[in-house]
């Protein structure tokens, strides 16, 4: 368990304690068989193939299917326009899919990116992207205009483990956000934590912009330059969700 979790209080949750679609009221689709960045393959639907609510648990699900100029089909759920937060405490407990090309992920971005500013301005907190690609296979990172994967000229903010059995059985991934620091845990255990600098230059925007409200995705892409070449015997790729958790201290709501 997360070692401060009496310093917050649930404000949001789905415990996929139903049947069917996701609750339209805390979930909705980015849609679309268009290019995706980072040269993924996939066209995201919210068809009940690609993404439903079954015994507790929500189900993402990657196919080969043909939708347009994509071959494969995915999900990719968020909560813009229905909930974001700025700082807190944020917990999945999840089974991940166990397949080559497979790219899931957990991550937050900025409401202001759908208000017109780019990528990475905006900035993204990935609460943790999952590749077979390489050996160390959970990645957890921050972008921001200053620090980000396309710039090697600066620091990174990305630290890659490796933890058993995660396509196997569920774990919990835990992400701690406030305003000097967010930090990553793996089934309670600290994994890595990014500081805010006393650099002036840090201070701004540009290097850290992660005192504005954040929406959550969660989803799967195929292929892509984390997922890597696509092995079509390993489809559909699968990752079943238990619950996704929002927590806040009293002075952040």
């Amino acid at each position: 368990m997360f070692a401060r979790m009496d310093e917050y209080r649930l404000v949001w949750a789905d415990e996929f304690d139903y049947e069917g679609k996701p609750d339209p009221e805390k979930w909705n689709y980015d849609l679309g068989n268009h290019q995706w960045a980072n040269r993924e393959l996939q066209a995201y639907t919210d068809r009940p193939d690609n993404v439903f609510v079954k015994d507790g648990k929500l189900t993402l699900c990657a196919r080969k299917e043909q939708d347009g100029e994509r071959q494969y089909t995915s999900c990719r759920m968020t909560t813009y326009g229905r909930q974001s937060w700025k700082y807190g405490y944020f917990e999945i407990r999840a089974r991940l899919p166990q397949g080559r090309g497979s790219w899931p992920a957990f991550w937050f971005l900025a409401d202001s990116i759908r208000q017109g500013t780019g990528w990475p301005l905006c900035g993204e907190i990935d609460m943790m992207e999952h590749t077979l690609v390489h050996e160390n296979d959970i990645v957890y990172s921050l972008h921001s205009q200053k620090h980000n994967h396309t710039r090697r000229d600066t620091r990174q903010y990305s630290t890659s483990v490796y933890r058993e059995g995660v396509c196997q059985d569920f774990h919990i991934y835990g992400m701690e956000w406030t305003r000097d620091y967010v930090e990553y845990f793996f089934d309670g255990e600290s994994v890595c934590k990014y500081c805010r600098t006393d650099d002036p230059e840090d201070q701004t925007e540009n290097a850290w912009p992660y005192d504005q409200p954040f929406y959550l995705i969660l989803n799967i892409a195929v292929g892509g330059f984390m997922g890597g070449p696509v092995a079509e015997e390993d489809l559909p790729y699968v990752m079943e969700i238990d619950y996704v958790r929002a927590y806040q201290k009293v002075s952040s709501r």
